[in-house]
């Protein structure tokens, strides 16, 4: 038997809450079960233990701030140089990789265009070492979780597209074949107080502003004043000013058909994607949108503004809708007057878990290591 590939694979903190983290975890571990591959995780915080991995800890210089990006890769790219690697596969800047998953756009953009804020210090260190990665000859690929990703970094950079691979993230649609959807649809609706026949427009996000809550509410708002003969709910569920937004919901006179949740566990949270109708992302800006995905694992069909990655994984129309511009009020209630049919939702719905199916954790691992055997030339 030949000797085992021995890969590096390296990010801050490995399987704990965020996409990045996430992302790493599901497709390392998956890496690790090929007989072909000695799997080395260089971090600074995991979560236990993984068969087949190594684990390496990565200290990180945390004060002053300006130096946690640079801390970081000085000592990764040292622990890895000690320990040796035929392939370094980075999820976060360091100073040398033979692979980088960008899992964002580049930093300056980041900082000057979303976030619309001014350059600090450790933005600008960040930035250096972002840019040394790609200017490093040893960096022969990268991968952008969504086409956006992708054209905003060779926007940025110059790098030939052909070296720009997009690898979105996966979901497992197994997570939601126990959960009986009548029985939750049932349970729901009990529990907002609201008839079987209303349907529930689904909005689930961690920070309300950015995934556009109001868009969201301002598309439902012009659905009203357009008297359908069924209107939704809307039922927000995730973490942000809650209080502005209920304020925003009666000031645009949609008030009781908004519905708040709050943070809610895995398990509840599969449970209420069962029971809903249909799935809203309209984001100012998203690399991906994890939620998108997962709603049509759960047989949703999505809108989602034409700044969510995961746009690419929608068929306009079939599993999905794209609100170009997500402060179209008009154009998004276009798309929620025809998600209204239960036999469109059905039928969207059914092609929304198919394309999901597609998007499983095994298979988007197999495309990994494809790669991964490119570069090894094995």
């Amino acid at each position: 038997m030949k000797e085992r590939k021995k890969i590096a694979v390296v990010i801050p903190r490995f399987g704990l809450v965020g996409g990045a983290e996430n992302f790493a975890a599901e497709l390392t571990a998956r890496t690790a079960t090929d007989p072909r591959f000695d799997v080395h995780v260089f971090a600074n915080r995991w979560r236990g233990a993984v068969p087949g991995i190594t684990f390496h800890r990565v200290p990180i210089i945390r004060f002053p701030r300006t130096l946690i990006t640079p801390s970081f890769a000085w000592f990764a790219n040292h622990a890895i140089a000690r320990e040796g690697a035929d392939l370094i596969h980075t999820h976060d800047r360091i100073c040398e990789a033979d692979l980088f998953t960008m899992h964002g756009i580049p930093h300056r953009l980041w900082v000057l265009d979303v976030r619309r804020k001014r350059m600090s210090l450790f933005d600008r260190a960040t930035c250096v070492v972002e840019a040394r990665l790609v200017a490093n000859p040893r960096c022969r690929r990268f991968l952008a979780v969504s086409s956006i990703t992708k054209e905003k970094f060779i926007g940025e950079y110059g790098v030939e597209e052909a070296r720009v691979l997009v690898l979105p993230p996966g979901t497992d649609v197994s997570r939601f074949s126990g959960i009986d959807r009548e029985r939750n649809r049932a349970a729901i609706r009990r529990s907002l107080g609201i008839d079987d026949s209303t349907p529930i427009l689904l909005f689930v996000s961690m920070n309300f502003e950015v995934k556009g809550l109001d868009y969201v509410m301002r598309g439902l708002a012009e659905l009203k004043r357009r008297q359908p003969p069924a209107m939704p709910v809307l039922y927000v569920v995730g973490r942000g000013n809650e209080g502005h937004y209920r304020r925003m919901a009666e000031e645009l006179g949609i008030g009781r058909h908004t519905r708040f949740s709050g943070v809610t566990g895995r398990e509840q949270l599969d449970a209420i994607y069962r029971g809903s109708d249909f799935f809203a992302m309209l984001s100012r800006f998203d690399t991906f949108g994890m939620a998108a995905l997962d709603a049509m694992a759960a047989s949703l069909p999505v809108v989602l503004s034409g700044n969510v990655g995961a746009k690419d994984l929608v068929l306009d129309g079939v599993n999905g809708f794209v609100a170009g511009d997500p402060a179209d009020a008009k154009a998004v209630a276009e798309r929620f007057v025809r998600l209204l049919d239960p036999e469109i939702r059905r039928r969207m719905g059914q092609e929304a878990f198919r394309t999901a199916g597609g998007q499983s954790w095994d298979e988007i691992a197999r495309r990994q290591i494809e790669i991964y055997e490119g570069l090894l030339a094995i």
